[in-house]
């Protein structure tokens, strides 16, 4: 399966009764694709995601926003409980067997964790989480982009889509481009990021994937690269 990446957030005043109303400025922040622009869906979860969710929502019909999903979730306030949210945003992606690229909605999963939720998951997990969908929208596939700050640097592999991959990246711009829609895709991500500072009394944020060693690290070098 591929690598997902995360955007953590904790918050210097969080507790059971401030917990969804931060909540509910931390989804205001989000960056939802304007063809899309409410949330999907809402799950309330007790205890730890081996449980069965006690309630579900398909926010579809209602076109929920961070007010509904807010006033749904009070209604099961616990600090053993998460709130996970559901929605997309829009990110560039190439598909690596057509070669084209695609700037198109990505799902985008919001959650709150109450401080007593699966063993206290909130002190590694953050207050707040954004699974914010593959890593390779923010890294590019195989460490192409800034290989020195890579954790996974590109290998040479006789599957024939990766040798077309590479040879498509080694011939005119397309490295450059591929370049420019991953930077435009981490200029988004820090925006919102800052977005949510402004929103909240952030006491620290976190950026992390489970591909990369340091993943703030190497976007940083994807930025700086030129």
């Amino acid at each position: 399966m591929a690598n997902h990446a995360y955007l953590r957030v904790w918050t210097r005043d969080f507790s059971v009764e401030t917990m969804l109303a931060e909540f509910a400025r931390f989804l205001t922040t989000a960056p939802l694709s304007p063809t899309q622009n409410t949330f999907t869906e809402l799950a309330v979860q007790a205890v730890d995601a081996t449980e069965t969710p006690v309630a579900e929502w398909d926010l579809r019909p209602v076109h929920a926003g961070p007010a509904e999903v807010a006033a749904m979730s009070v209604q099961y306030l616990n600090p053993d409980t998460a709130y996970i949210v559901g929605g997309k945003w829009d990110l560039w992606g190439l598909d690596i067997e057509s070669l084209r690229w695609q700037h198109k909605p990505e799902p985008l999963v919001l959650t709150c964790h109450g401080l007593e939720y699966d063993g206290g998951l909130a002190a590694s997990a953050g207050h707040f989480m954004a699974d914010l969908g593959f890593e390779h929208f923010f890294t590019g596939h195989g460490g192409l982009l800034a290989p020195g700050a890579a954790s996974n640097p590109f290998n040479s592999s006789d599957h024939p889509i990766e040798h077309t991959f590479r040879q498509w990246m080694a011939a005119g711009g397309n490295l450059k481009e591929y370049h420019a829609k991953t930077r435009e895709n981490i200029q988004q991500l820090s925006n919102w990021l800052e977005a949510v500072e402004r929103a909240l009394p952030v006491e620290r944020s976190e950026l992390w994937s489970e591909g990369e060693e340091n993943f703030e690290a190497r976007l940083d070098a994807i930025l700086a690269q030129r």
